[in-house]
């Protein structure tokens, strides 16, 4: 029988495991434990991570307190991927832990611009305009 999954939607198994590594990441990075100087006292938000169909590649979306010093907290995150890789394996029961990337998440943004947008005022008045009553409604 085929398989009609289609291959950009994660299966539940994928979802819960991304969701298991997310929290594991999200408590290592709150203990501090990485000695490396970018990541000593930053906080870091681990949005989402997404695993692959095989369960042995993982991408973590993160994103550090108000995206100060983004690109050298993801420097220091990569660089540190196989120690976090070894930590993650300690916490989450899997037969073998993922390799893990890291991307900035810019779901914060791209929300920011849409808030953006919707606050604009000719956005505000066309959302607060009175609509046409439909004709055919009998009222």
């Amino acid at each position: 029988m085929k398989n009609t999954r289609h291959s950009e939607e994660p299966s539940q198994r994928q979802l819960r495991v991304g969701e298991e590594l997310r929290h594991a990441l999200a408590m290592i990075l709150a203990r501090h434990e990485l000695r490396d100087p970018a990541l000593m006292e930053a906080t870091v938000t681990v949005s989402e991570v997404r695993v692959s169909p095989d369960l042995r590649n993982a991408t973590a979306f993160v994103m550090p307190l108000a995206g100060l010093m983004s690109e050298e907290i993801l420097a220091a995150l990569r660089r540190s991927a196989p120690f976090l890789r070894g930590r993650v394996a300690r916490e989450v029961r899997l037969r073998l832990a993922p390799t893990l990337s890291f991307e900035l998440d810019t779901s914060f943004d791209h929300a920011r611009r849409i808030g953006d947008i919707l606050h604009r005022p000719e956005v505000e008045r066309d959302l607060k305009a009175p609509r046409d009553e439909d004709p055919g409604d009998g009222a």
